[in-house]
Formats: structure tokens, C-alpha cells, sequence
């Protein structure tokens, strides 16, 4: 079963890859990928819903290579930039 931190791990690689490659680069998110995943996942923080350009500001920040889609590698900067905003937050506030 794993530690806690290991499940975590295997969670966000499963999220990925439940989302990418429906079009496309099966190891990639497309721009409509990474729409779908943020809707699914991170509707709690990030306001997809309401703001049509949050997407395409997303995708714009973290397409480090310029292609138009969002890897493994910058899905995690994601996560982990996301996890530290949160950790300012909670922690913070608590």
C-alpha cells in the first residue's frame, strides 16, 4: 500500500495520466486536457468555471518548451507551485 507520501505520489501520476492523451500525445495534456483536469481537480481553488482566460494563462506559464501542451515535468511545477500557495495559506492561517 505505501506511506502516505507515496500514495500522493501515485495519485498525481494517475490524475495525469487519466487526463492526458484522450487527443493527442498520450503523455501530454492539451490545452482542452488541461481544461478538463482543472475543472475535475482544482475547481476548489482555481476559478476555471467563471474565468474563460484562466486556461490559456495556465497553459502560457507552465509550456516551458513553447509547444502548446502541458507534460508531466510542468504539470508538477503546477502541483507543487498550487501545494506551496496552499501550505502559505493554511499554515499561516491556522
Amino acid at each position: 500500500m505505501g506511506s502516505e507520501l507515496e500514495q500522493a505520489m501515485e495519485s498525481l501520476i494517475n490524475i495525469f495520466h487519466t487526463h492526458s492523451g484522450k487527443e493527442g500525445d498520450k503523455y501530454k495534456l492539451s490545452k482542452k486536457e488541461l481544461k478538463e483536469l482543472l475543472q475535475a481537480e482544482l475547481a476548489g481553488f482555481l476559478d476555471v468555471q467563471r474565468d474563460t482566460e484562466v486556461v490559456d494563462k495556465i497553459l502560457k506559464d507552465l509550456d516551458e518548451n513553447g509547444d502548446g501542451e502541458v507534460d508531466f515535468q510542468e504539470y508538477v511545477v503546477l502541483v507543487a507551485t498550487l501545494t506551496v500557495a496552499c501550505n502559505a495559506f493554511f499554515w499561516d492561517n491556522s
